[in-house]
């Protein structure tokens, strides 16, 4: 006769076991939507790559970042990271170079060396700044919303 602690035991090692195979059967899926959300596009002459949700792909878009001269990164005041930002990035005589959609916390661009205006919009906020970008070095530009 079987023992309460001995069908307990048993219990946790086959549920212990199905979290086990549901976990290996998620990872491919996990691995293609870290993929995705770090691919880099061109809009104009500027190529450009968002996302940043999920430790994976922060991971990878620090990867990315070297070939970059640009990063915005967008978060609430509270420090929570937001997605879904419209950003545009105008040259100093204020043509739009990029009308974008960031999938993530974080934006890198690659633009020529200059002066430019960044508006980043979220829930209908606008920001904006004012950068100078150089050739090598990666500038980071925050944004930050009040709202929660």
């Amino acid at each position: 006769m079987k023992s309460i602690s001995d069908m307990r035991n048993g219990m946790f090692a086959r549920s212990f076991a199905a979290l086990l195979l549901a976990g290996t059967m998620l990872l491919p899926m996990m691995n293609n939507a870290i993929s995705a959300d770090a691919t880099v596009k061109t809009t104009g002459s500027i190529p450009h790559v968002s996302g940043g949700i999920g430790e994976g792909s922060l991971a990878k878009m620090e990867t990315m970042a070297r070939d970059f001269n640009l990063k915005l990164v967008f978060a609430l005041q509270s420090g929570n990271y937001v997605s879904d930002v419209k950003v545009v990035i105008a040259d100093a005589k204020g043509k739009t170079l990029l009308d974008a959609t960031s999938e993530g916390p974080w934006l890198l661009a690659k633009l020529p060396a200059g002066n430019y205006q960044i508006v980043a919009t979220f829930e209908g906020k606008a920001v904006k700044r004012s950068v100078t970008v150089g050739t090598a070095k990666l500038q980071t530009v925050d944004f930050r919303w009040a709202t929660e």
